[in-house]
Order: structure tokens, then sequence, then C-alpha cells
């Protein structure tokens, strides 16, 4: 699909964003292995999400999602499915599984789509395999499709190699099936949404600075209540930002502070977004976010912050191009990695809206204030990439049409009606 976008008036009013993907994942899956029944109050329908759900419908789980995404899961023994479990796009719903299943008692095969089947899995693979665990892959067992043989585990003591939230959770879920205690050292902190929910879930887990401990537990089913996305709350927050006369408020957004630094980053820019309403859903911390129109410079994104915003960058990047002066991103090398190579993408679809991108091996150079013109650009399949060249678009002359714009519906359903209202 080509979705033609057109520089419009102000962005106001109120808005819900969409629910969170990677809360909406985490709940599925650890309700699934719970005791008992687990409600999730606001899960995105997301594809990703929906894979997610039905790959533990294929493994044994009762899964009852009801219209006003209210979802109930009947936790229990998960069983061997004689179907291959297809992530479709979904890297976390891949890497999570893997953890999952190794420490389990029966076969499978998880594959994905062209793009995901791309995607090195060989991060999660060697310390699960130092657990005990019988994984194979491709090409060395570095890519999907992914053949996983469930065994006894045994807990390890582990050093990530980068801060990644997906490869952590994966070990943490393993740990749930494994003699003695798994620990993992982050080397940089990553988003803690699997550890919080853990310990909600009754997991005996504990974090003592960048080390987090579990145990083999026994989890319990309860209630989760999702928040709004923040990272798809982060692309209406630029719209607001550089469309003169904006103002919007965005309603219960989760502002986890290792998921929404991105905020931090807008203020050195210039922003000046309110945080009204703080409150909590569970042990997630939520809020109003206000945000007008606001002259932006440029700014430096490196080192520790940017896995705590590694899938606002292609947003950042947007921004950037619309800034006074130069923005350099930095020590984002795994952007290279996700559903597109994103330093890539969004190099080549911003200079062909006339912006000025250098593209380094680990990030971006962007001067920005220059001119943008419409431009016909490329999503490379990817829902960041698509939402971000929307952004950018807001501040081009004439019409942009992004190719390949059905992809957003990955974490963001509907986001062309909502950029249409």
């Amino acid at each position: 699909m080509n979705v033609t976008v057109t520089p419009a008036g102000p962005f106001c009013g109120e808005v819900n964003v969409p629910p969170d993907k990677s809360i909406t994942h985490r709940a599925l899956l650890l309700g699934a292995i719970s005791q008992g029944e687990t409600i999730v109050r606001g899960a995105l329908p997301s594809a990703d999400c929906l894979a997610t759900a039905q790959i533990l419908r294929q493994l044994g789980i009762k899964i009852s999602w009801q219209p006003d995404n209210t979802v109930k899961v009947q936790g229990g023994k998960l069983k061997e499915s004689t179907e291959i479990l297809n992530c479709q796009n979904s890297g976390t719903t891949m890497r999570l599984l893997c953890g999952l299943l190794a420490g389990q008692d029966f076969y499978s095969v998880l594959a994905g789509d062209s793009s995901l089947n791309k995607r090195p899995m060989d991060r999660v693979i060697k310390p699960l395999s130092a657990m005990g665990g019988r994984i194979w892959g491709r090409e060395g067992n570095k890519y999907p499709p992914l053949t996983v043989l469930g065994t006894r585990l045994s807990g390890i003591d582990y050093k990530l190699p980068v801060a990644s939230a997906q490869l952590k959770s994966a070990l943490l879920l393993a740990g749930l099936f494994a003699q003695g205690k798994t620990r993992v050292t982050e080397p940089t902190k990553s988003r803690d949404h699997t550890e919080r929910m853990l310990k909600d879930f009754g997991a005996a887990i504990s974090r003592d600075g960048k080390v987090i401990e579990i145990e083999e537990s026994r989890l319990q089913g309860r209630e989760v209540v999702v928040p709004g996305d923040f990272s798809s709350a982060a692309f209406l927050l630029a719209c607001a930002l550089i469309v003169p006369g904006s103002q919007l408020l965005l309603k219960d957004v989760g502002i986890n502070p290792t998921r929404a630094a991105l905020l931090l980053v807008l203020e050195r820019m210039g922003a000046q977004i309110e945080i009204q309403n703080r409150r909590s859903f569970g042990s997630e911390p939520v809020a109003d976010l206000f945000v007008e129109a606001a002259g932006l410079t440029g700014t430096e994104v490196a080192g520790e912050l940017v896995p705590l915003l590694i899938d606002e960058i292609p947003v950042l990047a947007a921004l950037a191009a619309a800034a006074e002066g130069t923005t350099t991103i930095r020590d984002a090398a795994e952007l290279r990695v996700k559903e597109s190579d994103r330093i890539k993408a969004l190099a080549t679809g911003l200079r062909k809206m006339g912006a000025c991108v250098e593209e380094l091996p680990d990030g971006l150079i962007i001067t920005g204030g220059r001119r943008l013109i419409g431009a016909q650009v490329d999503s490379c399949g990817d829902h960041r990439i698509a939402m971000a060249l929307a952004v950018a678009a807001q501040r081009a002359e004439g019409p942009t049409q992004i190719a390949g714009a059905e992809c957003v519906d990955i974490s963001f359903p509907n986001f062309w009606q909502f950029f249409r209202k």
C-alpha cells in the first residue's frame, strides 16, 4: 500500500495512543505459563502481538481476545505443537519464545517472514546453549527458522555483550525453568518491563545495580492494565513539536524511565512537554503528556542513553531534519539489524526529501534547518521508518508518497486514520 502525506494544519486535541506493544507481548507470555487466569486490559491488537497470541494457542493455551481488547489467558503447562510456530515479523516473539521453550519438555520450530528470517538470533542461542538449551538455526545457528528441543536447564552467570531487553528477557524466562540461580549482568540499563512484570506475577527475581537474578518460580495469574505505548506516542509528539500552532494532549502514556528517555533528549532540543496526572498501572508509571509546537535545536545522542530510546531513533532523526543545527546519533549499530537496516533506510528516505544526512557505521549526522520537499520514499517494510517519514513529511513542501505503508500495523494499527484525524 502506498500512502500520500500532505502537510496539514496544527495537531490539536486529546488522543489516546495505542496500548504498549512490549507490555502486551510480556503479559500474554507470562499469563500463559502462570497458574490460573490472567486478564490483560487494553492489549494491543497489532500484527506482532496477535502472532504471539496465536503461537500460545498452538502451544495449548486458551486465549480469548475480546472486541474491547480485553484478553483472558488461561495459564497452564505448554504443550508441543505439530505445526511451525510462525512469529511473522516479530523479533520480540521469536527471541522471548526461544527462552521460554528452551526449558520445556518438547520440540518446537520457530520461523518468521522473509525479514525476520534474516535477523540474527545467535546472540540469544549462545547463552541459552550455555544453560543446556538445544537450539539450532541456519548458517551456523545464526538465522531462523530455529529448532528448539526443550530440556532441563541450569542457571548461569551471564554478562550481556550489549544492552538488549529482548536478550535479557529471553534469559530471564529461561531462568524460570532452570535449576539454580540465573544471573544476568547488563553493560548499561535497558528497558525493564520484563523484570517489573515477573515480580508482579510472583517470580523470585531481584536487581542489584546492573545485575538481575532469578530463580525457578511458579507464577500466579493476575490482572494487567496496559498503558499507552510511548514509542507510538513519540510520532504524534514529534508532529506536534514541528507543526506551528499545535497543542496536543496524549492520555495514559507509559513513562517507564527505561523507555521514555526521548523526553530528556527533546527537552535538550528545546521542547517543553508537560507531564501531567502521574500515576501507575501496576508497576508501570503512567502520565498524560501535553506538548506544544516549539523551535528545536540539534543535539548529540550516544552512550548509555541509546538503549533507552533505540526504538525512538527513527522519529528523532525526522525531528533532527526539522531542527536548527546538527544532531549526531552514535552507538546505535543495533539499528542495522532491526526490521530493516534503519540507519540506511533513514538516510536514504530523508535525503530524498532534501535533508542533509551523513550515514555512520553506528548512527547518523543530520544537519537540520534545510527546506524539505515532498518525494517518493520507501518504508523498507519497517513500521518505524514509515511513521518517521510521515513525520518528516509534515515539514516538506508538497506531498510525500510512502511505499509499503501497510507495515505500520505491526505496532500502530490504524496509524494512518489517527494521522488523518
